[in-house]
């Protein structure tokens, strides 16, 4: 399924007023290199949703978990003191040393991570997740959608993460693994200002959403449940 026949897809079972996803990939070339990024990612990752290309480089990012989550610099020494001390995320330094070690980030050789809304890609090549930012209701469809054809028990899963981890970290390493999880996210204190009140953050690796792309059809998003939940998103009820 292409990304024109999944949007189709998309717009038959969400209608038109849930956004549309985005995607990321690790390249060579620069998608946006004028791309300017505030401390904190997610507001510029945000954006894309409306349209805007980004493209994150070990310049442009300058928090030092951000640098980590993307992978393009190891864990800076301070992270793990200012998360647990300044941010009382984690109770001490070395849960933060043993959760990140535990993560398997492997540093990229690509100079470049895009990030465009699913609409403007021609295809799937290359990319490493789709992201939705998603309403409580959207979100009902599309772990409904994610259980369909899998019924392990971390086939949706929330982890502890910064917004950034949560969006781009998990999916990659999951999608290099060949994984089938999908990630709940953006609980992050932090970043959540960054992001309407109503919405989370839903990722899925590319080897997962290759294979819900073949059951969207069959799944419950066509079927009269989902379409009562339809019609709310699209504020034809209350």
């Amino acid at each position: 399924m292409t990304p024109q026949e999944f949007i189709l897809k998309f717009r038959e079972a969400f209608g038109e007023a849930a956004p549309l996803p985005i995607a990321f990939w690790y390249g060579h070339t620069a998608l946006n290199p004028e791309s300017r990024v505030p401390r904190c990612m997610i507001g510029a990752i945000r954006k894309v949703c409306v349209g805007e290309a980004l493209t994150l480089t070990a310049e442009n990012v300058q928090c030092g978990g951000g640098g980590l989550y993307t992978a393009f610099r190891p864990m800076m020494e301070r992270v793990p003191l200012f998360v647990s001390e300044t941010e009382h995320y984690k109770q001490t330094p070395e849960q933060v040393r043993k959760y990140v070690d535990s993560l398997d980030i492997e540093i990229t050789d690509k100079p470049y991570l895009n990030f465009q809304r699913v609409d403007r890609l021609t295809s799937w090549e290359g990319v490493e997740a789709v992201v939705f930012f998603a309403t409580p209701d959207i979100l009902s469809g599309l772990c409904t959608w994610a259980f369909y054809d899998n019924d392990a028990d971390d086939a949706v899963v929330t982890k502890f993460a910064s917004g950034c981890a949560a969006v781009i970290t998990f999916a990659t390493v999951e999608n290099r693994k060949g994984g089938r999880r999908t990630f709940l996210g953006m609980f992050d204190p932090s970043a959540r200002p960054l992001v309407p009140k109503n919405e989370l953050t839903f990722a899925v690796p590319m080897s997962r959403f290759s294979q819900m792309l073949q059951t969207m059809s069959d799944s419950a998003l066509n079927q009269r449940a989902f379409s009562v939940v339809k019609r709310r998103i699209n504020g034809e009820i209350g």
